[in-house]
């Protein structure tokens, strides 16, 4: 028999996995795959079993948040490991399962991971890290980790809602240097993002179009300071609302950029906390690692 690794978090969207858990290891065991299974025991647990058992096992299956998610290929990336992985979403946002048209639905992504196909995926490098599908600075980036699990689980999107809510009135502005190829750009941001998504933050074209997650292209955005409520509106209009675009909000697609700052700038990777850089050396890992993919 083949054999499964099967990572799981078990507190992800409201616990859910636990109402399917004995039917998706009953799915996997009938495509004949002996299966191991491990529930995650805290932050980071996901990534160490990753990486020191992963490399053992014909695929490795992760369910849980994107955050599980990243840990997981944060772990197989350290283990030098090519075993395919296959994502059963179970957080609020799911970003990454939305991009390769993963079902929201837990035992149908069971059942396709046993009959999809392989996908060579980019992953994000960040300087000595990796990434899956975002890194970012600035406004709104601290959304994510500082919102209550018990709130995500009870009002979904909305709670993302709520505590970007609280950041409106306090808009970082971020003196930075951006240096790609093709692009150079200094100037006060109030926020910046590199991608390879289709949708983050459970918004879709968010990252702009021709978005390929096996091009060797990361997508940049990076939104100037407003200097009044007026160019705030702009921004978030051109952002989120399908609006005109604006000078305000820079997009470009790059193999490399640098970001440099005097002062250290928190980021976040994958919507977890990804520490404080005065200077970030963001790169494409060109089809670094196999996914099963849906599409």
């Amino acid at each position: 028999m083949k054999k499964m690794l099967f990572i799981y978090n078990p507190k992800s969207g409201k616990g859910m996995i636990r109402t399917h858990l004995a039917e998706i290891i009953d799915i996997f065991t009938k495509a004949e795959y002996f299966v191991t299974v491990h529930p995650t025991q805290c932050s980071g647990d996901a990534g160490t079993f990753a990486r020191d058992y992963g490399k053992n096992y014909d695929i490795v299956v992760a369910s849980g948040g994107d955050g599980t998610l990243d840990e997981v290929v944060n772990g197989m990336m350290e283990a030098d490991s090519d075993v395919p992985i296959g994502y059963i979403p179970a957080g609020s946002t799911n970003d990454f399962g939305s991009s390769l048209s993963i079902p929201k639905d837990m035992l149908e992504a069971a059942k396709r991971i046993v009959k999809g196909t392989l996908f060579p995926c980019d992953i994000g490098g960040f300087n000595d890290k990796n990434f899956v599908y975002v890194a970012a600075f600035g406004m709104f980036t601290e959304v994510s980790y500082e919102t209550d699990q018990n709130l995500k689980n009870t009002l979904g999107h909305m709670a993302y809602i709520v505590e970007a809510a609280k950041k409106v009135w306090n808009i970082p502005s971020l003196h930075m240097k951006v240096e790609s190829a093709d692009f150079s750009v200094e100037g006060n941001f109030t926020y910046g993002m590199v991608s390879n998504a289709k949708s983050v933050g459970g918004i879709k074209g968010l990252t702009g179009g021709n978005v390929e997650l096996d091009d060797g292209l990361l997508e940049v955005t990076l939104v100037s300071t407003p200097k009044n409520p007026v160019e705030l509106s702009e921004i978030v209009s051109a952002l989120f609302l399908g609006g005109a675009e604006s000078h305000l909000v820079k997009r470009f697609q790059t193999e490399r950029v640098l970001f440099t700052c005097e002062n250290p700038v928190a980021w976040t990777l994958d919507g977890e906390r990804g520490g404080e850089y005065v200077s970030a050396d963001i790169f494409n890992k060109r089809r670094r690692l196999n996914f099963i993919s849906f599409n």
